[in-house]
């Protein structure tokens, strides 16, 4: 826990500035091998995609998401779900913004937000030109970010909120340390230290890229040392995740989107990279970026699918049978290879549960029992509906038909539950990825003898993936972690129904 102080006005202080600090000698412990065997993949694609506006169209939209929800965020405003699709999808126009859905005049906000989107141009134009961050450009990027911001929300001393002026590009000329609702103080740098801190963290920043740091720990760690030395008096947080994407585009990543829904851990990944460990942080952007990753391999599918002519579409399907039965293609054989060990490790696991409740349930029943197995030639296709409804919430496309292999573990008492790991190809066109869905489904019978199903139940938030290109311990590692996580929510479902 972090030791609380006492500030001059009384207040308890829950985090005490210091001077912002170089990352962990055990850096290179936080890269994600996931993301590392994802990029090359993508940029495969891209590279399909040139000769169609369709990547222009999907960068827009990214740029819009990144833009609205970047504001929202910071509670700058509001727009509800519904505009805020509006407004990725066709562009951000006042005339799209209907009445009651913000909470803000519509002009004002359309304002802030091509603020935003002039900011982000311009980032994609910093990293074309490959030039080096400086402190100069980041106070050029808080003064396009608040170009359109006059005032902000400020505390006088007697504890009331009022409007003060925004300087933008310049550096805060009061402590602007905020209350956390315990009543405790939270110290950024203090104003005089504000120069030298952030010579400080571009030096630190260029030490990093002399290592080739990892886009995804380099940008979480630039965001987090930003945020703690705070230098303006107020669009902090924008700048921050500005400066993340700038990481993330210099690698021909994804624009740093977090959204409203994902406040929360946003918040708590940043309070525990304040008590030292960055680890969370480091793993919330990740996942961020996987997101996208999938996003846009999901988009590349159905643009090379609807922009090729029917003469090619039908050489392409022709292509892909061919493979699929002859499997020659050697990427298809190593992910395939990979993924039936994390089969085989799976299985064994269950099994070992499996052993573990019948000897429990035994003591309750005879008819009570479990067991586990994995799917055959014949019953590979079991659980496709189910598959294909967790796919589309994680917003990829599920191909049962290059690859497709389950294991289950069965718990049958008054009624049967059944914990599923699929794996699966994933993506209309094969690139190298097996995906790994795991789900509860609850059967019962009726009094008529039919079956009801309760569920699916998604056990895990994100989707496990492997790449042909990615090292096979750093796979097998992270699907440990990861089936762990779904056994013990799946268990812990089960047992809250009984």
């Amino acid at each position: 826990m972090e030791p609380q102080f006492t500030s001059a006005s009384g207040k308890r202080q829950g985090f005490k500035w210091r001077p912002i600090q170089d990352l962990p000698d055990s850096w290179k412990e936080l890269s994600s091998s996931e993301l590392a065997s994802l990029s090359p993949i993508w940029n495969e694609q891209v590279d399909k995609l040139r000769a169609t506006d369709v990547l222009e169209a999907f960068n827009d939209r990214l740029q819009r998401e990144w833009s609205i929800e970047t504001g929202i965020i910071e509670n700058l405003y509001t727009i509800d779900r519904g505009t805020t699709q509006l407004l990725i999808e066709r562009g951000i126009e006042v005339s799209l913004i209907p009445h009651g859905s913000t909470d803000r005049p519509a002009e004002e906000i359309v304002a802030i937000l091509r603020d935003h989107e002039d900011t982000l141009e311009g980032l994609f134009d910093f990293v074309s030109q490959r030039r080096q961050l400086t402190v100069s450009y980041i106070r050029q990027l808080h003064q396009a970010l608040t170009r359109n911001q006059f005032v902000m929300t400020a505390v006088n001393g007697s504890g009331r909120s009022i409007e003060v002026e925004l300087n933008s590009g310049e550096w805060k000329q009061l402590p602007n340390n905020p209350t956390r609702p315990d009543g405790s103080i939270h110290e950024y740098c203090p104003p005089e230290h504000v120069q030298s801190e952030m010579e400080r963290l571009i030096d630190f920043h260029n030490q990093h890229v002399g290592l080739s740091m990892p886009p995804e720990i380099e940008a979480a760690w630039l965001h987090h040392r930003f945020t703690q030395i705070h230098p303006f008096q107020d669009g902090n947080g924008r700048v921050a995740r500005a400066l993340a994407t700038l990481i993330f585009l210099q690698s021909s990543w994804f624009p740093l989107s977090i959204h409203r829904d994902q406040r929360s851990d946003y918040i708590d990944t940043l309070e525990a990279a304040d008590a030292g460990e960055i680890r969370p942080l480091v793993e919330l952007f990740s996942r961020v970026q996987k997101q996208y990753f999938l996003r846009a391999l999901r988009i590349s599918d159905d643009v090379l699918r609807d922009v090729q002519p029917l003469q090619q579409v039908i050489a392409a399907a022709t292509e892909r049978l061919k493979a699929r039965f002859e499997k020659q293609v050697q990427d298809q054989q190593k992910v395939f290879e990979l993924s039936r060990i994390l089969e085989a490790e799976a299985r064994q696991k269950f099994d070992g549960i499996a052993e573990n409740l019948r000897g429990e349930l035994k003591k309750l029943s005879e008819n009570y029992w479990a067991n586990a197995e994995g799917s055959t030639p014949d019953t590979e296709y079991w659980f496709k509906k189910q598959i294909v409804e967790l796919a589309k919430r994680h917003e990829y496309f599920a191909d049962t038909r290059t690859y497709a292999s389950w294991v289950r573990l069965r718990v049958v008492e008054e009624r049967r539950a059944e914990l599923v790991v699929s794996f699966h190809s994933l993506g209309t066109e094969f690139l190298g990825i097996v995906a790994a869905s795991a789900f509860l489904e609850f059967r019962d019978k009726t009094e008529e003898g039919e079956t009801t199903v309760d569920g699916p139940y998604e056990l895990s938030r994100e989707i496990y993936q492997c790449s042909y290109n990615e090292d096979g311990d750093a796979a097998r590692s992270r699907f440990d972690a990861w089936l762990n996580d779904i056994v013990l929510s799946g268990l812990d479902l089960w047992r809250r129904q009984l």
